[in-house]
């Protein structure tokens, strides 16, 4: 056999790190290949045989004899790499036992057993670590690399063997093996000469199509004529699984270990193919990008060329920048998403999300504070100018005044202003801050049911925003405005999350100083921030966040305060607004009496001003018309020929001629009304109880109570045993479109029920509010300022509350309560004393005549 074989370098390095000579791996296998021919005649030719280092390795056949089988044998054990018979292989060895072995093993020139690992990370195998198939080989030389690393070229040309054992582990592994009987005859068939064919064909496509594998590895192949050479020669350099090496170590017939080798080709080709046809398009993606890219840096120096480049804009950036007082972590977080802005290109979508949001961080006035201009004087005075009324709540802010003024570093308040709509709440704000001297803003939170409303959008998406709190704040300018938070408790929620949970973190003190916009994606501070919510209804507000706000109830106005705040603030902004002067129009006190009496019904004023407003405009009309023949001193005459018929009739007291008829007081949205309670009784079996008027759950509850209170106490008032027998009751509230509820209709349900069933009448110009128990108690209600506004409307003198109500009247300013005498129960009986006289009413149902007793009265 003759073999022209060319220099070159196959690369071993996947497996073991450093590359050899491929004439030494070829050669090597070829001088093992004559273990048939005993006369170690080597027919080869070489072009350069001067330089081969094969004269420097026995490279002659390892022949072990059956007898020899019986002894111990050194084992070296190897990681990621399988031995095959007749092939010349180099290692890397790292451990020191296996150094010990291969130097032992070399000085001897002895025959070691070569198995692998079955877990390469086992520092000290054992038996059960190892696969149990294994070679016999030897050590032809030992290399000291550059590194520090030893590399040994490894024979395994022996016999396969089966390792029954291991005997010793020091100074290295030794064990004992017994001999795997193998048929490698070649068979001179066609079917053998298609399996060679096939076998070589795929091991160059794998060769060409793997970026693991050296070109010179298919040339090898080519010089491969053995069949069972070629097959262990690619079984151990092509970098298949560990386990498709040891399935194919472990067929110990050469035709069958073809078909499984071309079976693992196959596979292992088409997982090649496909990676470069992967790697080919993602190169093709890659190119066009670079195209792209370049075309786009050529862009951008013509446009810096003619001067309005993106370093332009990014210096300005930077320029900005340089005069903000942030934090340092700011800073380092502005810098940086500077730099991320410069490797963006300008026609990227992106460039634009990046620009945004940098111009964000430069527009919010981080650590911008206005300064305080803390005179408690003129802040009042500032507060009684806007508003007339609302003790409460100035004195609330003067006292944070103060307070600020002393510790010159107070965390702001968050204030809660709840109450009916139109009586100021959110201009009271606007008053708080021109006393300040602080920034406004208005935040209207009513129908917002999208929690990024608050805390803003990932700035990632296109489009994105900060939240509406951080939007307030580039408004303002500054980090300690005055915020309205109006309409909080009209905030909603949905599948886009609860804006009202996302408020909590705001609405802390102690928290807010941190709080995290998810669109700026850093904490900011807002505890120097006064915010100010308002509210109708606290009741749908969440009890986590209420409990975060201290509440203020801003009540209505009584018709004494809305005559003033027309007359100071109402007419003068009208005018103003309806392009009218002082000498064109005055009203007089009971013309602005007149609309409020006839055409409103509200707690605050902003149905007044609309009706001032539509008497303006028609005035605005006469002049413009030419028939305005002078100034016009309004009175209730004038009012009736502008407004039109009264769109309200006051609710007045209807005397007590009616036995069962009672005088009661109701809260409502729009302030404190008054409601009558009547009762009638008819003659019956089974004493049936019938409501009437649009009742609630819970003053229909407080009907059947009084009832029951009332039977279980007849004694009390003289009843007949009988009547709850022999008379239906039936309680009615007039205006029965209109839908009540509320346990604060108790006491005057009872009243209304005795002076029925006595047919006493009830003190004359008395009105009663208060809850009722089983027992006879009268618990407290609320609402009471609207509800002596509504009494006082009515013509109300006497009160009835309970006693544990004292401590709101005592709350009200004396003005209030001019003309009211009140008089403060415990229990029922109480009450019917101070209701009930001793007069019966005209026509008294007599429940003690017979039938016939009254006939014969009649005739």
């Amino acid at each position: 056999m003759f073999f022209q074989i060319q220099s070159g370098m196959i690369n071993f390095a996947d497996v073991f790190g450093v590359k050899y000579p491929l004439r030494l791996i070829i050669d090597g296998i070829k001088r093992s290949m004559i273990k048939k021919n005993r006369k170690d005649q080597i027919l080869m030719k070489t072009e350069n045989e001067d330089i081969s280092m094969l004269a420097e390795i026995d490279t002659n056949p390892v022949e072990v004899t059956k007898e020899e089988l019986d002894q111990v044998f050194p084992v070296m054990t190897l990681r990621n790499l399988i031995m095959f018979p007749s092939v010349v292989m180099p290692v890397t060895v790292g451990r020191q036992s296996t150094l010990k072995l291969v130097n032992t093993a070399l000085k001897k020139k002895s025959s070691i057993v070569i198995t692998t690992q079955k877990v390469s990370e086992v520092e000290a195998p054992g038996f059960k670590d190892l696969y149990p198939v294994a070679v016999i080989g030897k050590v032809l030389r030992i290399f000291e690399m550059p590194g520090g690393n030893t590399t040994v070229i490894l024979q395994s040309n022996g016999p396969k063997v089966n390792l029954d054992e291991i005997t010793a582990t020091r100074p290295y592994l030794q064990g004992k093996v017994s001999l795997i009987e193998e048929d490698m005859q070649v068979e001179k068939s066609d079917e053998m000469k298609a399996l060679m064919d096939t076998c070589r064909e795929l091991s160059t496509k794998y060769v060409e199509a793997s970026e693991r594998m050296s070109p010179d590895t298919a040339f090898a192949i080519k010089n491969l004529d053995e069949p069972e050479i070629l097959v262990n020669f690619i079984c151990t350099n092509f970098p298949f699984s560990q386990e498709d090496r040891y399935a194919l170590l472990c067929i110990n017939n050469l035709k069958d270990r073809l078909y499984r080798l071309i079976q693992v080709l196959n596979k292992e080709v088409q997982l090649a193919t496909l990676k470069q046809n992967i790697q080919m398009r993602t190169r093709e993606d890659l190119d066009r990008q670079q195209r792209e890219y370049f075309l786009q840096q050529q862009i951008k120096n013509i446009q810096d060329e003619l001067g309005n480049g993106q370093n332009d804009e990014v210096e300005e950036l930077r320029e900005k920048a340089s005069h903000k007082k942030w934090r340092r972590e700011v800073g380092e977080t502005f810098e940086k998403e500077v730099s991320k802005l410069e490797r963006i290109n300008p026609q990227s979508p992106d460039y634009n999300v990046q620009l945004t949001y940098l111009q964000t961080l430069l527009a919010l006035p981080w650590d911008v504070y206005t300064d305080d201009v803390i005179n408690i004087p003129n802040a009042e005075k500032v507060l009684n100018k806007d508003h007339y009324g609302l003790e409460k709540v100035k004195e609330r802010i003067l006292e944070h005044l103060a307070v600020l003024k002393l510790k010159n570093d107070l965390k702001s308040p968050i204030i809660c202003l709840y109450g009916p709509p139109g009586v100021g709440k959110t201009s009271l704000g606007r008053s708080i801050a021109a006393a300040l001297k602080r920034k406004y803003v208005r935040m209207s939170l009513g129908g917002v049911h999208d929690e990024a409303e608050i805390r803003g959008h990932r700035k990632t998406y296109i489009g994105a925003m900060p939240g509406r709190i951080i939007k307030s704040l580039i408004k303002a300018e500054t980090s300690n405005p005055v915020i309205i938070l109006d309409e909080i408790d009209k905030l909603g929620s949905d599948h886009r999350g609860d804006p009202s949970s996302a408020m909590l973190e705001v609405l802390d003190p102690e928290q807010n100083n941190t709080f995290h916009d998810n669109y700026i994606d850093m904490d900011y501070d807002l505890s120097k921030v006064m915010f100010i919510a308002t509210a109708n209804n606290l009741a749908t507000i969440p009890t986590p966040l209420l409990d975060r706000m201290e509440l203020i109830e801003v009540s209505g106005y009584i018709t004494e305060e809305k005559i003033e705040i027309a007359r100071r603030h109402l007419i003068p902004k009208e005018m103003d607004a309806n392009g009218l002067k002082k000498e064109h129009v005055k009203f007089t006190k009971a013309a602005i009496e007149y609309i409020i009496e006839n055409h409103t019904r509200e707690s605050g004023v902003r149905e007044l001003e609309k009706k001032i407003s539509k008497v303006m405009r028609k005035i605005a009309l006469e002049i413009a018309s030419d028939k305005f023949t002078g100034q016009h001193e309004l009175k209730p005459a004038d009012i009736r020929q502008y407004l039109g018929a009264p769109e309200y009739s006051r609710d007045k007291y209807q005397g007590n001629e009616y036995a069962g008829v009672v005088t009661g007081l109701a809260w409502t949205a729009v302030g404190g009304e008054i409601l009558f309670v009547e009762t009638s009784l008819s003659k019956g079996k089974g004493g049936k109880l019938t409501l009437t008027g649009n009742l609630g759950d819970v003053m229909k509850e407080s009907a059947m109570l009084a009832v029951e209170y009332l039977k279980a106490h007849s004694h009390m008032l003289d009843l007949p045993e009988d009547i709850f027998d022999n008379w239906n009751i039936h309680i009615h509230v007039p205006e029965g479109a209109i839908p009540k509820d509320g346990p604060s209709a108790g006491i005057t349900m009872v009243t209304s029920l005795a002076s029925a069933l006595t047919q006493r009448k009830v003190k004359a110009n008395l009105a009663m509010t208060g809850e009722i128990t089983l027992r006879g108690k009268v618990l407290p209600v609320g609402g009471i300022k609207e509800k002596i506004l509504a009494a006082k409307r009515a013509g109300i003198k006497d009160i009835i509350l309970c006693e544990e109500n004292r401590k709101n009247i005592e709350e009200i300013q004396p003005i209030y309560l001019n003309g009211l005498t009140f008089h403060y129960v415990k229990d029922i009986k109480e009450v019917l004393k101070l209701a009930l006289t001793n007069e019966k009413v005209a026509d008294a149902i007599d429940f003690t005549q017979t039938k016939e007793e009254k006939d014969s009265k009649k005739q």
